[in-house]
């Protein structure tokens, strides 16, 4: 079976970089295998599906932003419900000033900025939690300011996936489920015949993917594998510059009247709900699903949460018991005594030393990765940076007309400012 490019991975990343190749060149023969059933049911459908375009990397916010177009586009010209809801996203401080936005994102209404009384009469929250002694022990400060990210929100994944996966097989596009990629077929340029090819002085590249059943080639392989790249790149000797960490959202229903108000928040949004929000150290952060009348609660935990990659990772019941409800509970009474309905475990592809994305090509592989928490909100600008990286281009036109160089998220020439808001 030969092809000029297999994509492992049907994710939003995979399936977006296959969907850009297509559209670049429909004549291109383009294979996308995952291992699952179904595209989306991996990593991409355990996450929480939300959407911001400010970071404090430039890169970040520009691949985000551009996305975030993107998405709007497919909803509003193209007329495919991407069941997008923009309620934003308020992180809430302890701080009077936050280091984590720029003064311009603020100038520009891009932030908005509420004071303490503001959040107390919108929210009901718990500002003030020093002095408590339970507090104290937990290291919980008093919440000083709420910034607004305006151009943010959430949608359905799953909507999301049905859009790249009907679009390529509509350009011609072939997909195989249920396969697994057992590993990278390494091959020298120009085979001599010898044992165990490819030796030291060989030129070698990656000519295509082993599976259980067979072997496929092709003329490019790109690997979209998240948390598992891991397993293909480093037998091989190729770096991925990412490591795999379990993060876990919890859901609980708006079941009392107290909480009911919390959800429905109005004066933040056109939806009037709740945005996402996310609280001062330890990170808890909080979706109000109006869809179910539910939150999904999680936090992104670093010290104490290993490096692990699991093929079917598992939700910790008593990480929301200990670790999360006594927060929770401090600054939103409401939650008192309530508990998940709900719950699920998925992965991160963490780029833990600058926290922006990953895409390059090493010896006939492309290797795109390390979204850390953003593959699905930069998934359309991320899936146009790796097809060009596949057209050998060194500039590529972003959704609106914006250039970017690939070279500035690769490794070689790696251009990045280091990211804060994570």
């Amino acid at each position: 079976m030969d092809y000029d490019v297999i994509v492992v991975g049907a994710g939003v990343l995979g399936l977006s970089t296959a969907y850009h190749i297509k559209l670049e060149k429909p004549d291109e023969r383009v294979l996308l295998i995952d291992k699952k059933p179904a595209p989306g049911q991996g990593n991409s459908g355990k996450s929480a599906e939300c959407f911001r375009n400010i970071f404090y990397s430039e890169i970040n916010t520009l691949l985000a932003d551009t996305s975030i177009d993107f998405f709007f586009h497919v909803q509003n010209e193209k007329k495919f419900d991407l069941g997008i809801r923009k309620v934003g996203y308020l992180f809430l401080t302890a701080e009077e000033k936050s280091r984590l936005f720029k003064r311009e994102h603020i100038e520009k209404g891009e932030v908005k900025v509420y004071e303490r009384e503001d959040l107390r009469k919108l929210l009901k929250i718990n500002l003030d939690v020093e002095g408590d002694r339970e507090a104290e022990m937990l290291g919980l400060r008093n919440i000083q300011k709420g910034f607004q990210i305006v151009k943010a929100g959430y949608l359905s994944v799953s909507k999301l996936v049905d859009f790249y996966e009907s679009r390529f097989k509509r350009l011609g596009g072939k997909t195989l489920y249920r396969t697994r990629v057992k590993k990278l077929i390494l091959k020298p340029k120009e085979e001599l015949g010898f044992p165990c090819e490819p030796h030291i002085w060989q030129d070698a590249e990656v000519i295509g993917v082993e599976t259980g059943r067979e072997k496929i080639y092709a003329k490019k392989t790109i690997l979209a594998t998240g948390a598992w790249s891991n397993t293909l790149m480093h037998p091989i000797g190729l770096e991925t510059y990412m490591n795999p960490k379990k993060r876990q959202l919890f859901v609980l229903e708006a079941k009392t009247k107290e909480l009911k108000e919390l959800l429905y928040s109005k004066g933040f949004n056109d939806e009037e709900i709740l945005p996402f929000t996310i609280l001062p150290q330890p990170l808890i952060w909080m979706r109000a699903t109006m869809e179910e009348d539910t939150f999904w609660i999680g936090c992104a935990d670093e010290i104490g949460r290993g490096f692990k990659l699991e093929d079917d990772p598992k939700p910790e019941k008593y990480f929301y018991i200990y670790g999360i409800r006594p927060v929770l509970e401090k600054y939103f009474p409401q939650f008192k005594d309530q508990k998940p309905v709900n719950m699920w475990a998925g992965q991160y592809a963490v780029n833990s030393y600058d926290g922006c994305p990953i895409a390059y090509e090493e010896n006939g592989v492309i290797f795109v990765t390390s979204a850390t928490d953003r593959g699905i909100q930069i998934s359309p600008s991320l899936g146009k940076v790796a097809s060009a990286i596949y057209f050998g281009e060194e500039q590529v036109e972003l959704f609106g007309g914006k250039m970017f160089r690939v070279s500035d998220i690769g490794v070689k020439k790696r251009k990045i400012e280091y990211e804060l808001v994570l």
